[in-house]
């Protein structure tokens, strides 16, 4: 599913790859979106573990935790050769407008993925590095999305150039310092 997509990975072919009869496939699966959502599940669970090396780390300030999740997840696409990107970014454009429960189960995965985000900014905004202009959540929101989208790209151009864009966008804007309201 990670190569081929959703629409392309046939029950067949995720037999055929694992190496087992398809009827063990419809033993643990009612479905290739139960399966999709396990497949999901999986992905994300490497992502949390990328989160605990970032984001969750207590020997870090909460600028830099949020810098590292960022180059992890670079040197992970850099080592990839910047052609796959993520696999619940692939899924939100792919199957969201037919699947209903994968809908959900991504919106479920997001609201998961955004928490130690916001939970790391509130700490660097009341530490004074990084601007409190907006919310944890809505900072939390725009950088993951944002983020996403320089993946996109990124596989667009197979190219580490949107990443390293917005990383240095966001260090100089939304990881920067607190910043007095001036008048224009």
């Amino acid at each position: 599913m990670f190569r081929q997509g959703y629409h392309g990975a046939g029950v067949r072919d995720v037999v055929a790859e694992a190496g087992v009869a398809q009827g063990s496939f419809t033993n643990h699966f009612r479905s290739k979106e139960d399966f999709a959502a396990e497949v999901l599940n999986l992905y994300f669970a490497s992502i949390q573990e990328r989160i605990s090396q970032s984001l969750l780390d207590a020997g870090l300030a909460p600028r830099e935790r949020l810098l590292r999740y960022l180059d992890i997840i670079s040197d992970r696409l850099a080592a990839d050769g910047y052609v796959r990107g993520c696999l619940i970014g692939d899924f939100s454009l792919e199957v969201v407008q037919e699947s209903e429960p994968l809908r959900q189960h991504l919106i479920t995965i997001y609201r998961e993925w955004l928490r130690p985000f916001s939970e790391c900014i509130a700490e660097a905004q009341a530490a004074g590095e990084i601007d409190s202009t907006f919310t944890p959540g809505d900072l939390a929101e725009f950088l993951l999305a944002s983020w996403e989208g320089a993946i996109l790209r990124m596989k667009v151009e197979r190219s580490d150039e949107p990443l390293r864009r917005f990383k240095d966008i966001a260090s100089a804007t939304v990881f920067g310092p607190q910043r007095r309201n001036l008048p224009i």
